[in-house]
């Protein structure tokens, strides 16, 4: 199993001998247990590396080693409280709140679903917190780093691997 690490306060990402620089949430880091939709806090803990999604066209699959799939016109992921989907992919249109996976800037192009808050989800604690790409921007919750750096990252990661949040 690979433990890749996050120190928020210094905004570091480490996977084995590998390090480089990563963004969090507009907010910072707090306790799993405090985290609430729309807060902008990248939750601490060990999340376990669920799969991957990838924009068509944007990133081969090639070498992956974890599950992947393509993002689709109409994926989503509810981050509606009110929705009994909360915290799971959805298709859009809904009646329901969920971000777009397609999105205008390159941050989805590569999403590295992480297993906070959905074993079974608890409405209002936290959706979509993924490891994706950054756009020189803090995240609304999530984990980034460069196009660069996930591309060198991805082929080691494998099922059963846990991102630590630090």
């Amino acid at each position: 199993m690979t433990v890749i690490r996050v120190d928020g306060a210094a905004g570091r990402l480490r996977c084995g001998a590998i390090g480089m620089p990563c963004t969090i949430g507009r907010s910072g880091v707090c306790p799993a247990d405090d985290k609430r939709e729309g807060d902008g806090c990248t939750p601490l803990g060990q999340w376990p590396v669920r799969g991957v999604l990838l924009r068509p066209g944007k990133v081969s699959p090639d070498g992956l080693r974890l599950p992947w799939r393509w993002i689709r016109e109409g994926d989503g992921w509810s981050d509606d409280p009110a929705d009994p989907a909360y915290n799971r992919p959805v298709h859009l249109p809904r009646r329901f709140s969920a971000e777009t996976l397609l999105r205008d800037d390159d941050a989805y192009d590569v999403i590295v679903v992480l297993g906070h808050n959905d074993a079974p989800p608890v409405p209002g604690r936290g959706s979509a917190i993924f490891f994706h790409l950054s756009e020189g921007r803090p995240t609304a919750g999530c984990v980034a780093v460069e196009r660069a750096d996930m591309l060198r990252l991805l082929p080691m990661l494998m099922p059963g691997d846990v991102m630590e949040i630090m």
